[in-house]
């Protein structure tokens, strides 16, 4: 079989990963402050080293570093609602970004916060991971190109050239979308970028450029002046699937079900804080930026901006998926 007949079966395919990981899928504490007047007694505070102990411990691995997507885990934390639901929490960060899948599989943490496109590569490879909550509930990944360039859809590509981050998924995307859009991917220039997609769009050198986020790539490029157009995957033949998801181990579910619930649980209710208070949200999670990493309070703030509606969508069932999830969260069948 020829190229252009794989990529033109790839809806389908993407389709049909879909609906084989959907029915693959099942379903630090913050210790109340004391009053630094009172006398704090040692049976007082035996007392509240029991409490924490008697805690289900459970670890979390973020996709990145610490940004506006990660704040309701932060606000969970920071507003004990981790605490109030029996668990202590240990947020981790990844070395790398390949790392908490592997970590989960082999149960060194409990869950991570990892990509949908991701659990179906795993999946594929028998790696015993699947998701067990939606986040963000569609596509951040956008083709992003020059607002006053020569790209008005994807089919102008023909000729360009398109800089993607080395994710072979990445490079199917942007053919399937040129192919539907009644291009020929096969007449575009594809250079893998690694993690200079910012660099290349905005020095000239690649026309446009794939795997970069509308919260966050494409926001960086506009405070830096190159005023940006996002292109969805999903309205140029790519299927919507859900970008971050919560992810656990298949023998992780099994023994810690209830545990789980309770994290989702506490992960709604983190949720509905920063919906409610975003500005104070922000304001956590940047106390928990990594030095390494440092934030910027105006692109997390737009960024956040973006992301509320792609994760606060009601119940309902999804296109593809045909599931019924609970605040946008909690799947159930």
């Amino acid at each position: 079989m020829n190229n252009k007949h794989i990529y033109s079966l790839l809806p389908l395919l993407l389709i049909a990963l879909l609906l084989i990981v959907s029915g693959c899928s099942k379903t630090g504490t913050n210790t109340p402050a004391t009053d630094s007047a009172s006398n704090t007694k040692d049976t007082e505070s035996s007392a509240t080293e029991t409490s924490v102990d008697s805690k289900d411990k459970l670890s979390i691995m973020l996709d990145w570093y610490p940004n506006a997507v990660h704040s309701f885990i932060y606000v969970a934390q920071e507003k004990g609602y981790f605490a109030d639901q029996g668990l202590d929490v240990d947020v981790q960060m990844p070395a790398d970004t390949n790392d908490s899948l592997k970590l989960v599989a082999a149960g060194k943490i409990d869950l991570a916060l990892s990509y949908q496109p991701q659990i179906l590569l795993a999946r594929g490879e028998n790696i015993p991971v699947r998701s067990i909550a939606a986040v963000v509930r569609h596509p951040l990944v956008h083709l992003l190109t020059e607002a006053d360039g020569k790209v008005k859809s994807p089919k102008d590509l023909e000729g360009l050239t398109v800089g993607y981050s080395s994710i072979p998924l990445y490079e199917a995307m942007v053919r399937t979308m040129i192919s539907q859009d009644g291009g020929n991917p096969d007449k575009m220039n594809l250079v893998d970028v690694g993690f200079d997609l910012i660099p290349s769009l905005a020095s000239g050198q690649a026309d446009a450029i794939i795997g970069g986020f509308i919260n966050h790539e494409q926001l960086i490029l506009e405070k830096e002046s190159h005023a940006v157009k996002s292109i969805n995957p999903v309205d140029y033949g790519v299927p919507d699937y859900y970008e971050l998801v919560l992810t656990a181990s298949d023998a992780g579910i099994e023994a810690k079900k209830e545990q789980l619930t309770r994290f989702i649980k506490a992960m709604q209710e983190g949720q509905k804080y920063v919906t409610e208070h975003p500005e104070d949200a922000l304001n956590i999670l940047l106390a928990h930026e990594n030095e390494t990493s440092p934030l910027d309070p105006e692109i997390e703030t737009k960024s956040l901006n973006i992301l509320l509606p792609l994760m606060n969508e009601k119940a309902g069932r999804t296109p593809l998926l045909g599931k019924t999830y609970v605040h946008g969260w909690f799947k159930v069948n």
